[in-house]
């Protein structure tokens, strides 16, 4: 097995997750807060998926999908056109609002597709290519790509676990 295919599968992990901790909800579970602290499951999808948008169209040279396919437009929120919701006070975190499920699977879906058609072109080598030198050491792509990957099954985790919340709550 190549690291690409490991990455693929990986990365295919991340959109189960996703489509599971967000199908079948209605806006008011997927906007949700269990406090006034903590993250919505939308915040947390929006989030993992502009994270991996923004990181994977940079290390690639890529267009994000945010904005090149015009889901900036469609989701409509009060946040500047390139945030990614690193960094987020409660208040932020309270401008990202949904009004479907299928808007934010649709976002991470697409962003899933040219993630995976980024990963099927890598050779080997590639994985060694610094991407990020403001960081010491310097981030190579490998580096990047787990990154990434951590992140985006950490949020996506902490989705579920909010979901979960909701459904305990509501029985």
């Amino acid at each position: 097995m190549h690291a690409k295919d490991i990455l693929i599968d990986a990365y295919n992990r991340i959109r189960e997750e996703v489509h599971a901790a967000v199908d079948g909800l209605d806006p008011d579970d997927l906007n949700a807060r269990p406090t006034g602290e903590s993250n919505s499951i939308a915040w947390l999808v929006w989030h993992l998926a502009r994270v991996q948008d923004d990181h994977i169209a940079d290390a690639f040279d890529l267009d994000q999908v945010w904005l090149s396919q015009d889901w900036e437009k469609r989701f409509a929120l009060d946040l500047p056109r390139r945030d990614i919701g690193y960094g987020h006070t409660p208040a932020k975190v309270a401008k990202v609002r949904v009004d479907s499920g299928d808007l934010l699977t649709g976002y991470y879906d697409a962003v899933h597709e040219q993630t995976l058609g980024a990963l099927r072109e890598l050779a080997a080598k590639d994985l060694e290519r610094i991407v990020d030198e403001r960081w010491d050491p310097p981030v190579s792509l490998g580096v990047r790509l787990v990154s990434v990957l951590s992140d985006d099954l950490q949020h996506a985790g902490q989705a579920a676990y909010v979901r979960g919340l909701l459904q305990s709550a509501a029985s």
